[in-house]
């Protein structure tokens, strides 16, 4: 077995899975047309795949563990492959709607066991060359996202979005069946579904109640029903979920509440959301100033995105090497504000009647902050963590990262809409998106568009006070180090042995 080879069909397959999480942004307004879809819908198509995505990542750790990550990892990326090609022959907003979050489901189950497997075909002294080419793929994917889904939607359509994962996912599939060792853990996990749908209905009601509740005025959706009414109880069964995580310290649970102890562990996570809050709140609102204020075409605005993560690739490898010098005080402060900066001064340049190059040197700025936090962040967070828990604490701060994603686009993409309301856009123009290219609504849309850019600014700005409570001195196994592997396929697959034949 060629270790390397197994890599190529992991990392296939992991590219596609970031790949479409950014990558129907720059079709949203061809899906909107050809979908008939509104605004609601269309913010919908891109959380539904992340809600799925980030609310079930832990669980699927936990099947790795019970059913071995090479079977997991080939049904989740079946599933996935599946979706993707549904998702091409949809017909309607709630088709569209169902499949992504099938998609979702996919690479949920798939993401856990490629680090688990990585880690269990590779000897400890190649580990780190191969976890370097996992995270370049990453890098890889965040620039190709917006690239190649412009170039696919002005080239062909915007169902070529989804049907190219179909032959990429059946020779990763072929690859994953001939080549993927099959892995399990020592430990037979117990799955905890109960913390699993908790944890699932609550984020999902907030996530409903802040895309929907500009349609209901933030008020009565049905006789007793609201949105304040929903989003209580999103936080409520959130609670629940954390009692629920408390009962079961002692029985493998999703949440080992013992990683927590570590405070940069702790603070280095909250960020990791932060981050993701603030990089994937930004694309939503931009996508939509480029193509429907300036005019822009799909593949146009996807090369116009492009700036910011390609700097982005050159300034993380140095990031990475000066954590380790500096420290993560004194490196993600000053990245942190420089991440916001670059965003502040998009939104200070974009103007309804600006050109895309306006925007182009905040993009540089924002590439250049997201390149000096993104990889110090994840290192950080792993440092001081024991062998044990390193498979639970990889798959908690994806996780987290995965919660800022999904809650930074739900968040963002309601004030859109409050302020597209506040600007006087109609209802109906509102709820057509395809419309929002109109030139007498640019303006609002535009301010509309600011307004989303500087939340994220607002939250860039939070993380570089929460930066500040990193520790000054870095301190070795700040949690205890004793006690049974907890990992499994959640993460880095402590733990883990090859199957016997």
């Amino acid at each position: 077995m060629n270790p390397w080879l197994v890599l190529g069909v992991l990392c296939a397959s992991f590219f596609m899975t970031l790949l479409d999480t950014t990558i129907v942004t720059v079709a949203i307004p061809e899906m909107a047309a050809g979908l008939d879809a509104s605004l609601d819908d269309i913010l919908w198509f891109a959380n539904a795949y992340m809600l799925v995505f980030a609310t079930l990542l832990l669980l699927s750790g936990r099947l790795g563990d019970r059913y071995g990550a090479q079977r997991t990892f080939v049904a989740g990326l079946a599933l996935f492959t599946l979706a993707s090609a549904v998702c091409g022959m949809v017909d309607t907003p709630e088709q569209m709607i169902a499949a992504r979050a099938v998609q979702g489901l996919g690479a949920a189950v798939m993401m856990p066991q490629t680090l688990a497997l990585i880690s269990a075909v590779f000897p400890a002294e190649r580990r780190g060359a191969a976890f370097g080419v996992w995270s370049a793929v990453a890098g890889l994917a965040t620039v190709a996202g917006p690239t190649v889904g412009g170039a696919l939607v002005s080239g062909l359509d915007w169902r070529w979005i989804f049907f190219i994962n179909v032959p990429i996912g059946v020779v990763a599939l072929v690859g994953a069946v001939l080549v993927v060792p099959d892995v399990r853990s020592p430990q037979r996990s117990s799955l905890d579904l109960p913390g699993a749908v908790l944890s699932t209905a609550g984020l999902t009601l907030i996530v409903y109640a802040l895309i929907e509740g500009e349609r209901y005025d933030w008020g009565t959706i049905e006789s007793f029903l609201s949105i304040p009414l929903v989003l209580a109880a999103g936080v409520v069964l959130l609670g629940l979920f954390a009692f629920q995580q408390r009962t079961r310290q002692a029985s493998r649970p999703l949440v080992p509440f013992e990683l927590f102890r570590d405070r940069q562990f702790t603070v280095s996570a909250t960020l990791g959301a932060l981050l993701l809050f603030g990089s994937i709140g930004v694309l939503l609102p931009l996508t939509l100033y480029l193509q429907s204020a300036l005019g822009l075409s799909a593949g146009e605005a996807g090369l116009a995105l492009v700036p910011g993560p390609l700097v982005s690739l050159f300034v993380a490898p140095v990031a990475g090497n000066a954590v380790e010098r500096l420290g993560g005080r004194k490196l993600l402060v000053p990245g942190l504000l420089i991440f916001g900066s670059g965003i502040a001064l998009t939104a200070l340049m974009a103007q309804a009647d600006s050109s895309v190059w306006a925007i182009v040197p905040g993009q540089i700025v924002f590439g250049i902050g997201m390149g000096l936090v993104f990889a110090p962040t994840s290192t950080l967070a792993m440092r001081n963590i024991p062998p044990r828990l390193t498979g639970v604490a990889s798959g908690m701060f994806t996780t987290f990262r995965q919660i800022g994603a999904v809650v930074g686009a739900a968040a963002v993409g309601a004030l859109l809409q409050n302020r597209l309301a506040a600007e006087g856009v109609p209802e109906e123009v509102r709820q057509q998106a395809g419309r929002l290219a109109d030139a007498v609504y640019a303006e609002g849309l535009t301010d509309a568009v600011r307004h989303g850019l500087f939340l994220t600014v607002a939250v860039a700005v939070v993380a570089a006070g929460l930066a500040l409570l990193l520790p000054t001195h870095q301190r070795p196994n700040a949690v205890e180090a004793d006690g049974e592997p907890q990992g499994g396929a959640a993460g880095a697959g402590a733990g883990l042995t090859r199957a016997a034949d």
